[in-house]
């Protein structure tokens, strides 16, 4: 694939389609000093180091007229739902009180200051960091202008695209710190371990799903026909007594979260039944537009189910099913968990599907079968994340439908993903080196072969997963794995969560703490991607 496909001007304007530019530099953008005698110290915030990934109440003050550009994700307090940034005008000795979420995985961030009543601003290119552009990678910059609120009962002003910068800025850098667990050391991803969503959750459910410490004591409550403490042989069959006490068990968890439904769905594909469990958080603005969050919770079954296989390799089929798909069932299960109390535009749903491996059965079932006069906006697919980077692998960010092959069809979603990924994750590195490895090579070396320090941002003319069913519907889809081709337990009894430390493990770093940072970064991946689509949906270009 080339990206000759998209110019400058293309490129800022499908950019700014998904109102995903919002962000400020650090010093003073331009040649010149700002046009108003103001310094960063004429504005103050409190408190002076401010918790990055969890949402926190942060007061601006300031001691001359300004205006401030806020480029981060905050709760409108007449909606009480998220945007993606504002301005505001604050005159001398004003102050204002933010419900914001700054970026989980950077040690600072930034606010632009201008004139009072400034409304146009800069904004940086998607595959730099702030940071970066401030300090002078400033090719691909854009624009954005501020409008009045598009919310119903909305007070703060949106963010969307601009024909003019407005000129120079001041700029103002703030110390970010990230939370931890006390309980836990580097070697066990305490750097990755709290927050509104964090990788050491995500750990904890594969790690608990893939038990299989004997359960027959009888003490031991929960106990299935797995007879272990976590929910193995997760293979769809007619009734497979396994996959039916998980469907039990998860259906429990998920109405735990609080969410308004959770339901069991059931569809008869050829012979056998497809089980889903899928919970709704109805959206208060567009219920009738679903944003769906989606993971397989099936594995693979014996070689006799799966259409296709070679008979007699030996292990055919898992047990454990922890890389396959456990990891992404439990990232699902992470963000449904803190967005369950979230009051969305668009309705949340979070689906654990059945019978992927036997060829997408549930979630085709559930795209063909929508309720009369429903959409779905956006599909988002967590399928086998965790043995990528930080390990010697790289993380796959697929996107799609995919029609030429030769340009980017999707540039919303493409500039999206690179716009999270290269400021709120610090990813723009490892983006620029995925993007290099993609364009020499293609899709299938990223998925067998070891590249350290990558990640790659592409369409994906495979849909070898659920996202594949959406995209049958005419639905933009973001999805995210790692090493696929290239595992040896791929679809083997081996794949085990022992077998996953053991291949995260690098020379300067445990299997365990990369593992960790791993599904920390695409658990806020998606989540960050959420929020944009929940204000800014991506559309199906092709």
């Amino acid at each position: 694939m080339v990206f000759v496909g998209c110019t400058m001007d293309t490129a800022r304007a499908l950019l700014m389609m998904t109102v995903m530019c919002l962000a400020p530099l650090s010093g003073c953008f331009g040649e010149d000093n700002a046009s108003v005698e103001l310094s960063e110290g004429d504005l103050k915030v409190s408190p002076s180091i401010i918790p990055a990934g969890e949402w926190v109440t942060i007061t601006m003050s300031a001691d001359s007229d300004m205006s401030v550009f806020f480029p981060y994700f905050l709760q409108d307090p007449g909606s009480m739902r998220a945007q993606n940034g504002t301005v505001f005008d604050l005159r001398d000795g004003d102050s204002v009180s933010i419900n914001t979420l700054f970026p989980p995985r950077n040690s600072d961030v930034i606010l632009l200051i201008g004139d009072y009543g400034r409304e146009n601003w800069p904004i940086r290119a998607p595959d730099v960091s702030w940071s970066a552009w401030a300090n002078g990678a400033k090719d691909g910059s854009a624009s954005v202008v501020a409008v009045d609120n598009q919310d119903d009962g909305g007070e703060w002003r949106w963010i969307v695209p601009g024909n003019d910068s407005g000129g120079d800025v001041m700029i103002k850098s703030l110390e970010t710190i990230r939370s931890q667990r006390a309980d836990l050391t580097d070697a066990d991803g305490v750097g990755a371990s709290d927050g509104w969503v964090n990788g050491r959750d995500v750990f904890d459910w594969v790690e608990f799903i893939t038990d299989d410490s004997p359960c027959t004591e009888a003490a031991f409550v929960g106990c299935g026909p797995d007879l272990a403490r976590g929910y193995l042989d997760r293979w769809v069959g007619n009734a497979n007594p396994s996959y039916e006490h998980a469907v039990t068990y998860f259906e429990g968890v998920m109405l735990g979260y609080g969410l308004d439904r959770v339901e069991v769905h059931r569809f008869q594909s050829n012979t056998a039944w497809s089980v889903n469990i899928c919970g709704y958080k109805t959206g208060s603005v567009y219920p009738d537009e679903w944003l769906i969050f989606g993971a397989h919770f099936d594995i693979a079954p014996p070689v006799a189910y799966t259409p296709g296989a070679e008979i007699g390799i030996p292990g055919y089929g898992t047990r454990h099913g922890a890389y396959d798909n456990a990891a992404g069932s439990s990232m699902v299960l992470t963000t449904a968990s803190v967005l369950a109390e979230f009051d969305a535009r668009r309705t949340m749903v979070f689906c654990l599907w059945s019978s992927e491996e036997e060829g997408l059965w549930g979630s085709r079932s559930f795209a063909g079968d929508l309720p009369d006069g429903v959409t779905v906006s956006n599909y988002l697919n967590l399928d086998m994340a965790g043995v990528n980077y930080p390990g010697d692998y790289a993380l796959s960010v697929y996107l799609g439908p995919d029609g030429t092959g030769e340009e980017i069809d999707q540039p919303g979603m493409y500039y999206l993903a690179e716009w999270i990924g290269a400021d709120a994750l610090d990813l723009g590195y490892e983006i620029e080196r995925g993007r290099e490895a993609w364009l020499a090579d293609g899709e299938s070396p990223l998925w067998g072969d070891i590249y350290e320090d990558t990640v790659a941002i592409y369409e994906s003319p495979t849909a070898r997963s659920d996202h594949q069913s959406f995209q049958n519907i005419g639905v933009a889809t973001l999805g995210w794995n790692g090493l696929v081709d290239g595992y040896p337990c791929y679809h083997r009894e081996c794949d085990t969560m022992e077998t996953m430390i053991d291949y995260m493990g690098t020379d300067d770093s445990t299997g365990i703490n990369n593992l960790v940072h791993s599904w920390d970064i695409v658990t806020w991946w998606a989540v960050y991607a959420f929020l944009h689509m929940d204000q800014t949906p991506v559309p199906n270009e092709l």
